[in-house]
């Protein structure tokens, strides 16, 4: 477990976690503002990919923000091991943006999407080195793969 604990540091998981809280609270901001329906001039087809793209964003930062209490609870010694191992601790799915769509919105709307990409696939990429590093293991993770079938 060591070494998978490696990668994520707790200066990193809170510094992290800081990034998914703000971007949340701008795309919440930018999101309620109603500024995008001022400046798209209300078009239909760029307003109902606009609410896709904001659900999208929003589903995207709550399974970054979820992934990233997880990590804390772990590295804080609020989950043992066995719970570490669950696989409903993983890092949810969310849907890629429609990127030929968001070439059309404003630049704020643009640059809160495309950092909330940007962090979930971080996110991800540190998420599967995790995993690897645990199969890695396959006597403890079979071990562990037991214990959570017998419950």
């Amino acid at each position: 477990m060591a070494e998978v604990e490696s990668l994520l540091t707790p200066k990193l998981i809170d510094a992290l976690y800081t990034e998914a809280m703000i971007l949340a609270d701008e795309a919440r901001s930018y999101f309620e503002s109603g500024r995008f329906d001022e400046e798209s001039h209300a078009d239909s087809n760029l307003s109902v990919a606009f609410s896709c793209e904001s659900l999208k964003v929003t589903t995207r930062l709550m399974h970054c923000i979820a992934w990233l209490l997880n990590q804390k609870a772990l590295h804080g010694d609020d989950l043992s091991d066995g719970e570490a191992w669950n696989r409903d601790r993983e890092l949810g799915y969310a849907a890629a943006s429609d990127v030929p769509m968001v070439a059309l919105f404003p630049e704020d709307a643009q640059r809160v999407i495309n950092a909330s990409e940007d962090l979930f696939q971080r996110l991800q990429r540190m998420s599967a080195r995790m995993e690897q590093q645990t199969d890695e293991h396959p006597v403890v993770h079979d071990m562990f793969a037991r214990l959570q079938n017998s419950f």
